[in-house]
């Protein structure tokens, strides 16, 4: 890695003016070959039952439908788990309401969507566990159960002078994407295909659909442009997607295009993990942590999915940013007939943190105090108490610098004054206010996914061509990993083109996700680039007899050895004519991580991401309603590439963040069946609960210790954890009634019913 390059410029997103106008190209766009046939999926009405019978016969006859598919014309594995067998493309047995049964594929996707309701299906319906309480009793789990344990959590817990016990819960967040699933598949000459998919993961994509056609995976071609969002819901429940659609293709020899309803999409698809937590901790007169001991249960669906290593990031971030000597944690993994809950951004981490920052407020509320201080009083230090749970010094703690300064920026102490002489003089408006710290790992809890490859070519015109791994998914990494590569051969911008991530030219890649994809990608970019620099220097020397040792500058076009100055885009037609190779692959994998799954232990992450937001809010006490009058944020970006895309995704995460914690709900009937699956009954943030003061900033002294490319922080995940400062400025606005007395128990959602009902048990005397 080239350890000099440095870049802090703004610059567009590569497709921002593409994706105003309409121009930018995704899966749905890609131009239809003639004969192209559009399919539709048949899914289960009940959440767990016996299949009797399926009677496709009035399917097949409905207009315009060519074909109709079942698990009998699936060649090889009848499965797209990534890690485990457990999601069955169509099941023997119904295990959740929406799962896919059959598919149809017609001359249109309305007749084929119209064709499968004729299908005549009966069913002996048994008992579905909906819940996690109900999961517990009834012992039901995907995965055998994770514990970890530190110190003499027991013991100090016993010994403590105060104790708390309590427990919480974190719902679940549909992804919600803007672009839907949809996949496109083109059928070639000896069984090839070519598969378009709305994917974050096209690699395991080309795996799950060469075991599914017991072909091998050369035989399969996977490309994807970008994507409209992803969020994690496009990391694995894309696959049965891109299944589909490639069996209808193969039964009708013709290309095939499937494109999910957003309703169907929402039912058919698993979401974020519910979490429920129980604990017990004890504390000091100053509301220093002693022992914690904590049982935590996830809703993981009907098979692991990534409930393995979601659950794992959750206890590895039980911690957040607070020195725990002492805690006991116990992780069970709850099987349950609901679709197969699955990567979203934080990946188990959010719900750990607000486990651990719920648990540190109502500290601060038993004590009276300001939960500021207790939260301060607890962080991780520079030279002590630097050592995590599992074992992980930290070596690039910010977290003090970072809190202590937006305390100031923001005016922290007197709006908190000013908040609670106002909640004395108002009886039915109530403000609140918290700040709230977040410490986020980067890099993959799956050891061997932390790779990524490149491929760069450089044209006799002196343009490079560009592919890599990683999915743009708005994020802005095509745009960054450009910039990255354009600084290091010292030629502009726009001399650089990134085309579509696709399996034939970079293989083997990782999924984009774990807020990894430039470091990753953009590691192997630069890789390849040195390697092209090294052919071309070695000529240079060798042609022009240059004998220096300094260092070679590329800069402004031009490349410099110490006296001699050549034209870059001369040299490259020099170094073509001479038969110099001009292109090259390049190769990365993240160092020193190391990690024991069984005895969860030892150094999963490279980095950390630090960052802290404060919010103010208020409240309605006879609707539960709120409004976010100010945020405050700053946020740890390292040494940034691109500080716009950086700010961007800051701001976009908090308000998901936000979503998640106060308004987004998922809900299901007694009976298996999901009832928030439509825009009209799951509710997003929209405009109107945007901050009315929103001030985000970047942590100017930030710079990443580890050797990364531009010695950035990323900035995918962590922003969502901000949010967290908006439900803690609820609760404590709900505290404000009984004059901060009381411990307000709140959940999360905290939805303006789940308010009232806290306010309710406030009221009481």
């Amino acid at each position: 890695m080239n350890k000099e390059i440095f870049i802090n410029e703004e610059r567009p997103h590569e497709s921002s003016v593409k994706h105003v106008n309409g121009q930018a190209y995704y899966t749905d766009d890609i131009p239809e070959p003639p004969g192209t046939l559009y399919g539709a999926i048949g899914w289960s009405k009940r959440a767990h039952a016996i299949i009797k019978k399926i009677n496709l016969k009035e399917v097949e006859k409905s207009e315009g439908v060519v074909s109709v598919i079942t698990s009998a014309d699936i060649p090889g594995r009848n499965d797209v788990g990534p890690v485990y067998d457990g999601d069955p493309i169509f099941p023997k047995k119904a295990e959740y309401f929406g799962q896919p049964l059959f598919a149809v594929v017609a001359t249109s996707t309305e007749l084929a969507r119209k064709a499968v309701l004729k299908a005549k299906i009966s069913y002996k319906s048994l008992k579905p566990i909906n819940n996690i309480q109900e999961a517990l009793k009834k012992k039901s789990f995907v995965l055998k159960e994770n514990k970890i344990k530190k110190g003499e959590p027991l013991k100090k817990i016993s010994e403590s002078s105060y104790k708390l016990k309590g427990n919480f819960t974190t719902g679940s967040q549909e992804h919600f994407a803007l672009e839907g699933h949809v996949a496109f598949t083109i059928p070639g000459e000896d069984n090839d295909y070519k598969v378009y998919s709305s994917t974050q993961h096209p690699s395991e994509t080309q795996q799950i659909l060469a075991k599914m056609l017991n072909q091998k995976s050369n035989t399969i071609t996977v490309e994807v442009r970008r994507i409209g969002g992803g969020f994690g819901g496009k990391e694995t429940q894309s696959f049965i997607f891109a299944a589909i659609c490639t069996l209808l293709s193969k039964k009708t020899k013709r290309p095939v295009k499937l494109r999910i309803d957003r309703d169907d999409e929402i039912i058919i698809t698993g979401k974020r993990h519910d979490f429920f937590s129980k604990y017990e901790v004890g504390f000091d007169e100053l509301g220093v942590i002693q022992g914690l001991n904590v049982k935590v249960a996830s809703k993981c669906g009907i098979s692991p999915d990534l409930s393995g290593a979601i659950n794992q990031r959750a206890l590895l971030h039980l911690d957040n940013a607070y020195y725990i000597e002492n805690i006991l944690a116990e992780n069970y993994l709850c099987k349950t007939n609901t679709a197969s809950n699955t990567a979203f951004r934080g990946f188990g981490g959010n719900q750990g943190m607000m486990i651990i920052e719920n648990i540190i407020d109502n500290i601060a509320r038993s004590l009276k105090k300001d939960p500021a201080e207790i939260r301060r009083r607890n962080f991780y230090q520079n030279y002590k108490k630097n050592i995590t749970h599992y074992g992980m010094k930290i070596e690039d703690n910010v977290i003090n610098e970072i809190f202590n300064k937006l305390i100031k920026k923001s005016n922290y102490k007197k709006r908190y004054s000013r908040i609670k002489k106002f909640n004395l003089k108002n009886k039915y408006k109530k403000k609140g206010i918290a700040i709230t710290p977040v410490k986020f790992g980067i890099s993959f809890t799956t050891i061997h996914l932390n790779q990524a490859g490149a491929l760069v070519h450089i044209y006799t015109d002196g343009s490079v061509h560009l592919n890599h791994g990683g999915i743009e998914m708005g994020q802005g990494t095509h745009t960054k990993i450009a910039q990255l590569v354009s600084k290091s051969f010292g030629i502009p911008y726009e001399k650089v083109q990134i085309s579509s991530t696709n399996t034939s030219k970079v293989p083997n890649t990782s999924a984009s996700a774990a807020s990894s994809t430039t470091d990753l990608n953009g590691a192997a970019a630069l890789d390849a680039v040195k390697k092209i620099k090294l052919n071309l220097e070695k000529f240079i020397k060798n042609k022009y007899k240059i004998l220096s040792k300094k260092n070679v500058v590329y800069k402004n076009e031009k490349i410099l050895i110490g006296k001699y100055i050549f034209k870059f885009n001369d040299i490259i037609q020099e170094a073509y004519l001479n038969r110099i190779s001009l292109s090259s692959n390049g190769f990365y994998s993240t160092p020193k991580i190391n990690f024991n799954k069984q005895k969860f232990y030892g150094r999963p992450f490279l980095y950390f991401c630090y960052g802290a937001a404060v919010t103010e809010v208020t409240l309605d006490t006879l609707t539960g309603e709120n409004i976010i009058d100010k945020v405050d944020i700053l946020h740890d970006a390292g040494n940034t590439i691109n500080p716009a895309l950086e700010l961007g995704q800051i701001e976009g995460g908090f308000i998901q963040g936000q979503g998640w914690l106060t308004m987004e709900e998922v809900n299901w009937k007694a009976n298996g069946q999901i009832t928030t699956f439509s825009p009209s009954t799951y509710k997003i943030p929209a405009v109107s609960d945007m901050p009315k003061k929103f001030n985000v900033e970047i942590y100017k002294e930030g710079k990443n210790k580890e050797e990364v490319v531009n010695k950035a922080k990323t900035t995918g995940e962590p922003p969502l954890m901000l949010a967290m400062s908006v439900f803690f400025a609820i609760k404590d606005a709900i505290a404000s009634i009984s004059n901060y007395k009381k411990i307000p128990k709140l959940d999360a959602p905290a939805t303006a019913e789940k308010i009232l009902l806290s306010i309710k048990e406030m009221q009481k005397n």
